[in-house]
């Protein structure tokens, strides 16, 4: 029986059963009420014998502390119930005892022995609760006690127990430092739990106690990469600041040498695995010959675990990746994090603002990055001006040739805007443009000057003052401004303006002989009324024309400076004192009088216009101290990079002693049997053995990190760990993997080796595909769904590495090729066995694989000029890419995966067809699936699947759904509904699944590309892979990319595409021409220029990866 039905029972269905009423409540604190009786019922119901009544009492306490009323004076009452028997009230006692336990120690310390016990508690929640009271209380005294409770938490069964140790380590330090040593203990025990409720908090106990301990990351650097997909959102964002610093001091920078990072070094760096077998040893050697740098293989698993998590709902996680790639990445992947953050600057004012500060830092060193996003930092009328002046700072770091004229239009309009801050930081800024891109230099200026005429003096002043910095560089070319402007002295009352005009005559008095005597005569009548800033700057022009034109201002000058000599400021009395005796040679003066001139008119450099944000980038971006442009308490400095790279094997991780592996050894040796029975000699074991890290990490992902082996092997080994409890199961898997296996290898004795290394590949590859399933937070899944991220797709990430290897190490003589056909949908079944237990899906994979250059032939076939109307036909693809709708941790045991099946939609030929795989991973069946509130842009539309009665537990469910995606790629959203829960999903379709296939002859083709000309026709330049030379690659690497189908060409070195968008039946037209060497040309012809865009990216994509 839960407490809850106990509590119902003792209450007896009496009224009190629903919320109490607070507004009734003496314990609310009316105004009037009198002190001394203040509480007593709530005293007297937890002094009560009934659970329900103490249940009550608290659930009325916790909700006063909720609405900020202080309940200090009830923790007698409330500590007394620490060791009551009911669960429900020991957790609202242990809540209440976490907020006042710093306030009231004495009382707190009273209740030890039972918070002690607590721990002991077969509630996961109790011992946790116990353990956080237990840290809250700050009595040094109590310091051993807090220490041995952290330990024993430490090894706790549950994760949720283990993440409040981590949390409690920081607390006990900051109670006593001396424990530190024994702390870092426990850091190290907990960080190398695998799960990632623990991975973020105990990062975060690390970067507190003692983030200089580098070697204690070593180990475990690979797991929290792996992991980091996982964790919980604040976690991730410590644990990627944490490894930001670790590979600065681990890595070396990948931009040491920009100009031989090419292509040509990554693909000597990913060799063939034929060389790798080969002589391991003199690899490297000649890789150093060939290129100065190459990425450390943890350098890339790093940046490609992150890469997924700027697709994050949470703000500081996208901008905590953001600059580990802006800090750590090759200047060439830089680029992907613009997107993302130019996607947050849609949030609130205060993410906007931290964003924004980060991107004008940005923008300084990597322009190029953000320059296809320039509208979006155009400014908006409803923009705080703080906003606004960051958004100009940004603008201002865009400018360019190409983009001045567009970003000057802009500052053009924001000069009339009524907030004056901003229209003073825009004259700022067009002042900038006007010094770094001297072209619009004149342009700038006249556009300053026309300013000068304003009505508003602010403006005005502004103007002034920035026409001043800019009339510095060609004062000789421009005599008529600084005329203009003195004209401007009797108008301007700003005192900065007045300052910088009376400056400007003064400097280049000699281009205005005439007027500069006058300006000092009309200046000398206001002298007693102007400010302190303007008298100084009269006294140097007074000081300047004597030197120049003494006949005209002698007098004028010795009247300023007697009246400066009477000045109540001490700093207008000191200057006229010190120029009096420069510039006017008497007995006494000294050596300094001869220098006047030299001192007065010397040349002065022009003032650079420099950005506020051009050395902030020396703190880590994101950062508190970045923001403040200033050292903030417990910022760790950015490392450097290292001259030469420490030693990666640090990272290799070896099998812990304390891991019992007897049962895993003999699991192994039975899988290995037939590799050494089979293979002559020796041979074939060695190879086995290598390929394996080979295979794992080709699995990982397209970047590949083979040659950290010790990765692969510590990924195999801690999933290995986990399996423990399940190793029957496992077992029997593999005794059906072996005879499964044993088969094809008995036809072929003298291929014995390569067979090995294939059988190795798809015995690896279904076993961490079951392990995905099974093992939610296990590395595997979160690599899977990592690389899954980057290719789109789950399963082709899983299959087609696994495929690539098995071709590649067949050896040329060996066997006849036909071999091949056979063992790949051998392979797709054993993946598809293991990864969904129903055999439904398995049509949806293998039937349409059909060779693409096979149909076109066929096509061919019934090819004719005369046929004038173009004709849908059926689709053709090869692999199905899978997208995840619904993780079965977000979905409580319910897993959802969708594709499109490209096929048409039955019930309306405007829908895209979408095939959903349900999975209920559950113990108990599912009812009531269905779809429900979708929530769509104007236009698009859903016919939703029939609702689903029962689903039964392990069983899966594949359903359809029409979505009229409007030719847009914005997501449709909805609720997936079950009877007893609602989970809010999307779906955004790839821009090439919008289409539907088209047949067309040749002729047709280039009419229609014949009204598709000028702003319907997009081209690109691209250099082909030496992968995708052959026709048959290029079409399938296309047709993979979009629903398209291939239209006949004379030509051998053009190919041909057509489609029609789904929803409004617009053509699309693709043509792909070769050129000379690997450059290509790709022309799309449609009316849809977004569609048409986007498509472009897409398969250069797909013909470049």
């Amino acid at each position: 029986m839960s407490a809850g039905q106990a509590y119902n029972e003792e209450k007896g269905g009496s009224s009190s059963l629903g919320e109490p009423e607070y507004g009734h409540d003496p314990a609310s604190g009316g105004i009037f009420s009198s002190d001394y009786k203040r509480h007593d019922d709530l005293k007297e119901m937890l002094d009560s014998n009934k659970d329900s009544l103490k249940l009550e009492a608290m659930k009325r306490i916790v909700a006063m502390i909720a609405r900020g009323k202080n309940a200090s004076d009830l923790f007698p009452a409330v500590v007394k119930n620490v060791a009551c028997k009911n669960i429900e009230v020991k957790k609202l006692v242990y809540v209440y005892l976490v907020r006042y336990a710093e306030e009231q120690q004495d009382l707190a310390l009273l209740s030890i022995s039972t918070f002690q016990r607590g721990l002991k508690d077969p509630n996961q929640l109790i011992r946790a609760s116990a353990l956080r009271v237990l840290s809250s209380i700050r009595v040094p005294i109590i310091v051993p006690i807090m220490m041995l409770a952290i330990k024993e938490a430490a090894s706790d069964m549950s994760p949720y127990v283990r993440k409040t140790a981590a949390h409690a380590i920081p607390k006990l330090y900051s109670l006593d430092s001396d424990q530190k040593d024994q702390l870092i203990e426990v850091i190290e025990k907990l960080l190398s739990d695998k799960t990632t409720l623990v991975a973020g908090s105990v990062v975060m106990a690390f970067e507190e106690v003692c983030p200089e301990r580098i070697d204690l990351i070593h180990k475990n650097y690979r797991k929290l990469c792996n992991l980091l997909i996982d964790v919980e959102e604040w976690g991730q964002v410590v644990i990627i600041n944490m490894l930001t610093r670790y590979a600065r001091t681990q890595f070396l920078s990948p931009n040491q040498n920009e100009s031989l990072l090419e292509e040509s070094a990554e693909k000597a760096f990913y060799g063939s695995e034929e060389e790798d077998s080969k002589d391991d040893k003199a690899e490297p050697a000649s890789l150093v010959k060939r290129t100065p740098y190459v990425m450390d293989p943890d350098h890339r698993l790093l940046l490609r675990n992150t890469k997924p998590l700027l697709q994050s709902r949470n703000a500081a996680v996208v901008m905590s990746v953001a600059q580990l790639y802006f800090h750590l990445a090759p200047k060439a992947e830089v680029g992907v994090i613009a997107k993302a953050l130019v996607r947050l600057l849609r949030s609130h004012s205060e993410v906007q603002y931290v964003v924004l500060q980060n991107v004008a830092t940005m923008s300084i060193k990597r322009r190029g990055m953000f320059e296809p996003y320039l509208k979006s930092f155009y400014i908006r009328s409803t923009d705080p001006t703080q906003i606004k002046i960051l958004k100009l700072e940004v603008l201002t770091n865009l400018a360019n040739e190409t983009n001045i004229s567009t970003i000057l239009r802009e500052f053009q309009t924001y000069i009339r805007s009524m907030d004056k801050d901003f229209v003073a930081a825009t004259i700022q800024a067009i002042g900038r443009c006007a010094t770094n891109i001297g072209k619009v230099r004149d342009t700038c200026l006249n556009g300053l000057v026309q300013l000068l005429s304003n009505r508003d003096e602010l403006v005005v002043a502004e103007s002034v003052v920035v026409i001043k910095k800019l009339l510095q560089m060609q004062p000789s070319q421009h005599s008529e401004i600084i005329k203009h402007m003195a004209k401007l002295t009797d108008n301007i009352q700003v005192p900065m303006a007045r300052a910088s005009i009376l400056w400007l005559i003064g400097e280049y008095c000699e281009h205005v002989p005439k007027i500069a005597p006058d300006v000092l005569r009309k200046m000398a009548k206001s002298f007693t009324s102007e400010e302190d800033i303007v008298k100084l700057q009269v006294i140097n022009l007074a000081a300047k024309l004597y030197l120049t034109n003494s006949k005209q201002s002698k007098l004028l000058t010795q009247y300023v400076l007697n009246l400066a000599k009477y000045d109540q400021n001490y700093d207008i009395r000191d200057r006229a004192r010190f120029i009096r005796q420069l510039i006017v040679p008497t007995e006494k003066s000294g050596a300094l009088s001869k220098y006047a001139k030299k001192l007065f008119l010397a040349q002065k450099p022009a003032p650079i216009l420099e950005s506020s944000f051009k050395d902030r980038d020396h703190f880590q971006l994101g950062s508190l101290s970045h923001l403040l442009n200033a050292k903030a308490v417990g910022y760790q400095e950015l490392p450097d990079w290292p001259s030469e790279a420490p030693d990666p094997s640090v990272r290799n991780v070896e099998v812990p002693e304390w891991t019992k592996c007897t049962s895993r050894e003999k699991r192994k040796e039975k899988v290995e049997k037939p590799f050494y029975s089979d293979s002559e000699g020796e041979s074939g074991a060695t190879e086995s053995a290598d390929s394996e890290p080979e295979t794992m990490s080709g699995s990982e992902s397209e970047s590949g990190s083979e040659s950290g082996s010790g990765s692969g092997s510590e990924e195999e080994d801690e999933d290995d760990e986990d399996e423990e409890e399940s190793e029957d199961q496992s077992e029997e898997k593999e005794e059906k993997k072996k005879k499964r296996k044993e088969t094809p290898r008995k036809g072929s004795l003298d291929s014995a080796g390569s067979e090995a290394e294939q059988e190795k590949g798809k015995k690896k590859q279904p076993l961490r595909e079951g392990k995905r399933g099974s093992e939610s937070s296990s590395e595997e899944g979160s690599l899977t769904e990592s690389s899954s991220s980057e290719s789109e797709s789950g399963s082709e990430a899983e299959e087609s590495p696994a495929e690539k290897e098995a071709k590649k190490k067949m050896p040329p003589s060996s066997k006849p090729a036909t071999k091949i056909p056979k063992k790949g949908p051998k392979e797709i079944s054993l993946l598809d066995l293991d990864d969904f237990s129903p055999p439904q899906p398995q049509p949806v994979v293998t039937s349409p694989i059909v060779s693409t250059s096979l149909v076109t032939d066929l096509e061919g076939l019934t090819l004719t000029d005369t046929s004038l109307a173009a004709a849908m036909i059926s689709p053709v693809f090869g692999t199905v890419k899978t997208y995840e709708l619904l993780h079965r941790m977000t979905g409580e045991g319910l897993s959802v995966e969708y594709y499109f099946s490209r096929q048409p939609f039955p019930p309306d030929s405007r829908m895209v067809a979408v095939q959903i795989q349900i999975s209920n991973n559950t113990a108990a069946e599912v009812k009531n699936i269905r779809v429900n509130e979708p929530k769509l842009l104007s236009g698009m539309r859903v016919q939703e699947f029939k609702e689903i009665e029962t689903l039964p537990p392990g069983e899966m469910v594949s359903v359809v759904m029409g979505i009229d995606f409007c030719d847009s790629t914005q997501a449709a959203s909805f609720q997936l509904c079950t009877h007893t829960r609602q989970f809010y999903v999307s779906i955004q379709p790839p821009v090439g699944e919008l289409m539907a296939p088209v047949f067309m002859s040749e002729n047709e083709f280039k009419k229609e590309q014949g009204k598709l000309t000028g702003m319907s026709e997009i081209t690109e330049k691209l250099t082909l892979p030496d992968k995708c030379q052959s026709d048959h690659v290029i079409v399938q690497q296309v047709t993979a990319a979009a629903n398209v189908s291939r239209v006949p060409c004379g030509s051998d070195k053009e190919y041909r595409f057509a489609a029609k968008t789904v929803s409004s039946g617009s053509l699309i037209l693709i043509t792909l021409e070769k050129k000379t060497g690997n450059v290509a040309h790709l022309t799309i012809n449609s009316e849809k220029m977004l569609i048409g865009t986007m498509l472009v990216k897409d398969i250069i994509h797909s013909l470049t990866q």
